[in-house]
């Protein structure tokens, strides 16, 4: 069968804008016969590097990555707005697209006029939009404004108007780019019904989207792009599934190089000893207001923290944790000189400023009796119960009466990643009961 979409070895270069030298005209540029060779190949970037892929009839297909990586290129490539430079995309049917917020409207004309146009551009007649414009602006939920100039609607009358008219000139193939995101709740559950229409009617989607669960959730297949280049291909959760560890990785980089950040000025800010102070409840340079206190170190370093990481079930230190998860953080220490009088501290703070929760050894009725030398502390949370979110640590030793051995403020971060979209901080433990006439649909897969 012949694929609704075929995309062979797919490249598509753009020219980078430069500084150096820029042509006073394009006669100029011919004339002097440099138009070529001031194009060095440093001043361009390829956007599509030998992408291919096949789109059965009636498949719903998904296009993941990160920004920049290709996949709007693409998706206006498959639509024909753009030519690849190199390799070959075939689409076999009427294609609707809808691909940037407000493109093919004109600002200065009505919605009304804008539906015609567009309906004609997709490839109907002017008596065929008459019969479908009524629907077509019940969909958008545009009658109070259809007459208005489309300059004067927001970005989600655009969207919704575009969306409209995509999808009810009845395409045998639908292209949709990441323009959802500017929808309210209840346009965008009505579009995903629309979608659920058109895969009962066997038509092929092409959706572009940030959407990780629209993806799994509505589509056969998923592309994932990265750099330009075709990185995985296939089911989505498995496609999702390994966008999502590439994704953390970065993320998990990112952090530590942060993280290392602070900790190194943090180090070079702080001095290497300090005297003991006068008085021992005053802390030196601690902040009078702990809760809020930015980032820092400071203490005598009598007892110093050398090290610290969290570590996650894998028994790998890193950055980035699942919701529920189990997470040490581990603390090294070097005691200068013996000493029975020590506390350890550890401090959660979410990404404002608030604290989560914090507790030390002295609360949890540890009684010290003596540290010398190296050592190892490890704070385990059997289970991190938090939403999705970055999150900071405190970490410190100190004598009982508050005096300051060594305090790290918020040097070191992570971040908690969930599916499930709660809000808040903490996730407690929790189920749902339900008793009478209360019924629900089958779980959501």
């Amino acid at each position: 069968m012949t694929p609704a979409i075929d995309v062979r070895n797919v490249s598509k270069v753009y020219r980078r804008y430069a500084r150096k030298k820029q042509f006073a005209t394009l006669k100029s540029a011919l004339l002097s016969g440099s138009l070529i060779s001031d194009l060095q190949p440093d001043e361009t970037f390829p956007a599509l590097q030998g992408v291919s892929f096949s789109v059965p009839k009636g498949c719903t297909y998904g296009v993941v990555g990160r920004n920049g990586s290709g996949k709007s290129t693409l998706l206006k490539c498959v639509a024909g707005i753009t030519r690849p430079n190199s390799g070959s995309v075939e689409v076999d049917g009427r294609i609707s697209a809808l691909i940037e917020l407000g493109a093919g409207f004109h600002p200065e004309i009505s919605g009304r006029e804008n539906v015609f146009i567009n309906g004609i551009m997709l490839g109907l007649t002017k008596r065929e939009i008459t019969k479908r414009f009524d629907e077509i602006v019940e969909f958008a939920e545009l009658k109070d404004f259809i007459d208005a100039p489309v300059k004067t609607y927001s970005s989600g009358m655009y969207m919704r108007l575009g969306f409209a008219v995509a999808v009810h000139v009845d395409p045998e193939v639908l292209l949709i780019d990441e323009v959802l995101a500017v929808g309210d709740q209840s346009f965008t559950l009505k579009c995903l019904d629309k979608f659920a229409e058109f895969r009962r009617r066997n038509k092929t989607i092409m959706l572009v989207t940030h959407s990780l669960d629209l993806v799994e959730k509505f589509c056969d297949q998923a592309l994932w792009l990265d750099k330009g280049k075709n990185h995985g291909e296939g089911e989505p959760r498995r496609v999702v599934a390994q966008y999502l560890i590439d994704v953390g990785k970065a993320e998990e980089q990112l952090l530590a190089r942060e993280e290392a950040g602070r900790v190194a000025q943090a180090v070079a800010d702080a001095p290497v000893e300090a005297e003991r102070p006068a008085d021992p409840a005053d802390g030196g340079d601690a902040p009078a207001d702990m809760f809020k206190a930015t980032e820092g170190r400071w203490g005598t370093r009598e007892i110093e923290i050398t090290h610290a990481e969290l570590v996650g079930e894998d028994g790998e230190p890193g950055h980035v944790f699942q919701s529920g998860e189990a997470v040490r953080v581990v603390m090294k220490v070097r005691a200068h000189q013996p000493s029975n009088d020590f506390v350890f501290g550890f401090g959660l703070f979410n990404a404002d400023g608030v604290c989560c929760y914090g507790t030390n050894t002295n609360i949890e009725k540890l009684d010290p009796e003596s540290i010398s030398g190296e050592a190892e502390v490890t704070f385990h949370i059997d289970r991190l119960e938090l939403v999705e979110g970055t999150y900071r640590l405190d970490l410190a030793v100190h004598k009982v009466d508050g005096y300051p051995y060594d305090y790290h403020r918020q040097l070191y971060s992570f971040r908690v990643k969930s599916r499930t979209p709660d809000v808040g901080i903490y996730r407690p433990p929790h189920r749902w009961e339900f008793k009478g006439d209360v019924r629900w649909k089958p779980t959501r897969s």
